[in-house]
């Protein structure tokens, strides 16, 4: 994949703020030909990857192009109450067809919104719209009218039984409520009943074909969203707990009890597994996932996983949620070294659907790398955001430091590293201190600046010392020194040979 620089000169370019960035995020990984590639057609045909290189190679943006190039979540996964077993929720996937006839359903429950003075007068007294005395008209919440200072609801005469009669009426629901007023309308040649509702500064007017319908919607068993519809198809996982990696129940202190507690259903957490279902699930470093990699096994094989409380002391142990969708792409992430430590399986897996790709640690010193490593300064530059652009004598100072780096820690002459993080932490030192002295643009000097002061800890003992060991035996204290003495010398026999 050429870049889009590769036919410019440094010459034609005054700064990098000049320097064209791509608007396809994988256009915009340096050096990783082959892996761009594979990740295309992973994206495109839902497979499977491992990314197996250093830490900085651009592991990370890879797996977040990806979620770029793959189609749009098509399913909301909600989590149902079932009344006759509420420990065990049903599960309920809803495609964006279904979302949005409810959608339609829920707004054709709302009624219709009237200004107050439009409703009759007895309503809009009774609902605390209007003053009895006065006439005038302001909100509900006001108790006294703003007007002539009147109580707006004027008490009514109760006997000595009235709050007993009142408590009687709300057990068998019947009640003087003040949010709500039923009356009636000629339609036609018969009388079709009518309810008035509070709604801030309005009314609202529900029919009867609106509360037959606000009726079936309430007969349905309640639902919450785990997943919704409208997410982010990149789901990151890396370093995630057994929680946050499966779900979890959240603890109730009432057991789930319908009066006091929360219900079951309501109590349900998704995972990462299922907030990446339709989507890209990313797991750097996978395996400090330990035995963890087992479950994503099982997600990737059954394209479900099921929901339990972790806690065993928890009344969430009790619930427990099957047959949640977990149709992801697995993107995984881990260096040469760690190979030998993901699971066998999770492995098999991988490879029987999808790729393992080694990533590329440095690219030849061409024309067209280096205008690839002036397009990552620029793209730096603007994901940070805080820092100035750079002028040509600065960025080339950058690249150099990355050709010198090609050849020291990656041993390979004429050729840049890729291990561009710690190159990306040069070009925001050298843009602070530029920031630090008010230049406009990030000049040489700066950059030659960041490079005496912006080293890794390790390179700076071999400037100061020479050697780790040589630092260490100038760094102890003398305490050290006399505890590391008697330690010798408690290894001394009586014959004075060493044990």
């Amino acid at each position: 994949m050429g870049s889009p620089l590769a036919g410019a000169e440094f010459a034609d370019i005054p700064d990098t703020s000049y320097v064209h960035i791509p608007n396809n995020p994988l256009d915009r990984v340096i050096g990783q030909h082959d892996a761009v590639k594979m990740a295309q057609i992973a994206a495109k045909q839902r497979r499977h990857l491992l990314l197996v290189g250093p830490p900085g190679v651009g592991k990370s943006m890879i797996a977040q192009a990806m979620s770029f190039y793959i189609e749009r979540p098509t399913e909301e996964v909600r989590v149902v109450h079932n009344p006759q077993y509420p420990e065990r929720p049903f599960v309920e996937v809803k495609s964006r067809s279904q979302i949005m006839l409810e959608r339609e359903e829920q707004s054709s429950v709302e009624g219709t919104l009237i200004d107050p003075r439009e409703a009759p007068l007895n309503v809009a007294e009774r609902l605390g719209y209007r003053c009895q005395k006065c006439g005038f008209y302001s909100l509900p919440t006001d108790a006294n009218c703003p007007n002539c200072d009147s109580p707006k609801v004027q008490p009514t005469t109760q006997g000595p039984f009235g709050d007993v009669f009142n408590v009687i009426g709300a057990a068998f629901g019947v009640q003087n409520n003040t949010e709500r007023v039923t009356s009636t309308k000629r339609n036609g040649d018969r009388e079709e009943v009518i309810v008035y509702e509070r709604f801030g500064d309005k009314i609202r007017i529900l029919d009867e074909k609106t509360l037959e319908r606000r009726r079936k919607l309430e007969k349905k068993s309640p639902s919450k969203v785990i997943v919704p519809i409208d997410r982010n198809p990149f789901v990151l996982a890396t370093g995630a707990s057994e929680t946050e990696l499966l779900g979890d129940v959240r603890h109730d202190p009432y057991g789930g009890h319908p009066q006091l507690g929360t219900l079951p259903y309501e109590r349900v957490i998704a995972g990462a597994v299922h907030e990446a279902h339709e989507g890209v699930l990313f797991i750097d470093e996978v395996t400090h996932l330990g035995n963890l990699q087992r479950f994503i096994l099982t997600a990737m094989q059954e394209k479900a996983f099921p929901i339990t409380g972790r806690n065993p002391q928890s009344a969430g142990a009790s619930v427990r949620v099957d047959n949640v969708p977990t149709d992801f792409i697995l993107v995984a992430a881990c260096n040469m070294q760690d190979l030998q430590y993901i699971l066998s399986p999770l492995r098999s897996r991988i490879v029987g659907g999808g790729y393992e790709v080694l990533m590329e640690v440095t690219m030849p010193d061409t024309p067209e790398n280096r205008m690839k490593y002036l397009q990552f300064i620029a793209q730096e530059i603007a994901i940070d955001g805080k820092i100035p652009h750079m002028t040509m004598e600065a960025a080339k100072l950058v690249i150099d430091e990355g050709l010198r780096r090609g050849r020291e820690v990656d041993h390979k002459e004429h050729a840049f590293t890729l291990r561009l993080r710690e190159l990306g932490g040069l070009i925001r030192a050298s843009g602070d201190i530029a920031v630090f002295k008010e230049h406009k643009l990030t000049e040489a000097e700066d950059v030659k600046e960041a490079l005496k002061t912006y080293l890794p800890v390790e390179e700076k003992i071999k400037k100061y010392y020479g050697n780790l060991s040589a630092a260490f035996s100038s760094e102890s204290t003398i305490a050290q020194r006399s505890e590391e003495y008697m330690m010798n010398y408690q290894n001394y026999r009586e014959d004075r040979s060493y044990e």
